[in-house]
């Protein structure tokens, strides 16, 4: 019982709420009113393309709005830093230019003295080894041959010498009487033995030398030898071409880098040119960009004043001829832009000027839609004389995109969708109500044309 009480007041409100309305056949249209935009058909976007310079720091720029002539300035930077930078590049060119003239110098000499430096390497490790084989195998045996020949010699000397003293003295005890001229001949014999025992001495010393130090240093000697240009020679075959690699890479690099300030120069130079920009006939100065049917400015107007920053690479102000004709830009939403078609003619209103109508229509109509869900429409239109209208400049546009002379429209609140498609609830004779199935045809925010389903007489429930 308590719930039934709390339902009696909404039953009562919505029956308080719910209208009746009786069909009759009348005039219907739908109407649009859009917000747009005049905007020069030709216009001139000022950006600073530059390739290899980002600052650009204003010293003057004309006034937004401001009207120019042909050759006046419209943006002029500070190009001291620029300057600078293109001198310090042209003497680092040259400085690499020198640097490779010499590095390839010194790259055909490479390739040019290596290979005799191998041969050379080769020659030595070769010559190295053949001396000591030829030492091991033949030289040292032949020389400690000769070593004891020579001490044989010697030894044989000192014996001929001695058996002949022995013979001197044994002649002159027998003659009894020594004369002094057999005292000299005895004399010389006796410092003759003397000698050949020294040379013996000697040659033993030799000998014994040449046996135990000579030969065993000389062999050593030879064997370090062989080793040490062996040595080279593997350490040349793998350093010496590798040097020739290794001053490629640098010429190859010096070639990269003269390539890279070449360009950088070549951008440079190019970057100069933007650091004052003048207008290309009469016209009109504008901060901000005109893209896709629309002026914005942004944050990138905040720096275009005396020692401001320029951007780079982005649109920041506009040139507008003063022959450019005005076109007007709007931007519905899907729905209006499903009801209008190319060539469909209106009229538009300057804002603060309403005695002012413009006569319009539609040019073109994009046919996807932009990420604001909004569609480009461009209209042309038949600009009073004299009508001083400014790119920029805020207009109404009112468009009929639908008009019958005698249609059945019910409100749009009536009509909704149900189990058997479009429904409206239809009272009967006897008082009470039934849903009616129903085809729709044109809507408009407020009514929907009934094309089929209803018919004039009716009474239909409103919400």
């Amino acid at each position: 019982m308590t719930r039934i009480q709390h339902l009696v007041p909404l039953l009562i409100a919505a029956t308080a709420h719910a209208g009746e309305l009786t069909l009759e056949m009348k005039p219907f249209s739908v109407t649009h009113s859009l917000p747009a935009i005049a905007l020069p058909l030709e216009s001139t976007p000022i950006v600073l393309d530059a390739e290899a310079w980002t600052e650009f720091t204003i010293t003057k720029i004309a006034a937004h709005g401001s009207s120019v002539k042909k050759g006046d300035t419209l943006l002029a930077c500070d190009a001291e830093g620029i300057a600078r930078k293109i001198e310090d590049t042209r003497r680092s060119i040259s400085a690499e230019t020198l640097g490779l003239a010499q590095a390839q110098l010194d790259l055909s000499t490479l390739e040019k003295t290596v290979p005799e430096q191998l041969a050379r390497l080769k020659r030595g490790a070769e010559q190295a080894a053949e001396e000591l084989a030829y030492f091991t195998e033949t030289r040292r045996k032949a020389a400690e041959e000769a070593a004891a020949q020579s001490l044989k010699r010697n030894e044989q000397m000192l014996a001929s010498k001695q058996e002949e003293l022995k013979q001197l003295l044994k002649m002159y005890e027998a003659d009894d009487i020594t004369e002094d001229t057999e005292e000299i001949i005895l004399q010389n014999q006796k410092d003759a033995v003397e000698y050949a025992e020294f040379a013996l001495r000697m040659e033993m010393l030799d000998h014994e030398r040449t046996l135990s130090v000579s030969l065993p240093r000389e062999a050593i000697s030879l064997t370090q030898n062989r080793d040490d240009t062996a040595l080279q020679l593997a350490k040349g075959e793998k350093d010496l071409p590798r040097s020739i690699e290794l001053k490629k890479i640098e010429v190859a690099g010096l070639e990269a880098s003269l390539g890279r300030n070449t360009q950088t120069l070549a951008e440079l130079e190019k970057d100069r040119a933007l650091f004052e920009i003048k207008a290309p006939a009469d016209g009109t100065f504008y901060h901000g960009s005109i893209e896709d049917g629309k002026w914005t400015s942004g944050e990138l107007i905040k720096g275009l004043h005396s020692n401001g920053s320029a951007p780079v690479k982005k649109a920041f102000a506009t040139f507008i001829p003063a022959s450019a004709k005005m076109a007007i830009h709007a931007f519905p939403d899907q729905a209006t832009a499903a009801a209008l078609t190319v060539g469909a003619k209106g009229a538009a209103t300057l804002s603060g000027r309403g005695n002012m109508s413009i006569q319009v229509s539609l040019e073109s109509l994009g046919a996807t839609p932009n990420p604001d869900q909004t569609y480009n429409a461009t209209f042309a239109a038949e600009w009073p004389e004299k009508s001083q209208v400014a790119a920029g400049q805020a207009l109404a546009i009112h468009l009929v995109s639908y008009a019958a002379d005698a249609a059945l429209t019910i409100p749009s609140k009536a009509i909704a969708y149900g189990p058997k498609g479009w429904e409206v609830e239809v009272k009967l004779a006897d008082g009470k109500t039934e849903k009616r199935p129903v085809t729709k045809g044109i809507s408009s925010a407020e009514e929907t044309e009934i094309t089929s389903g209803l018919e004039a007489g009716q009474v239909v429930i409103v919400p």
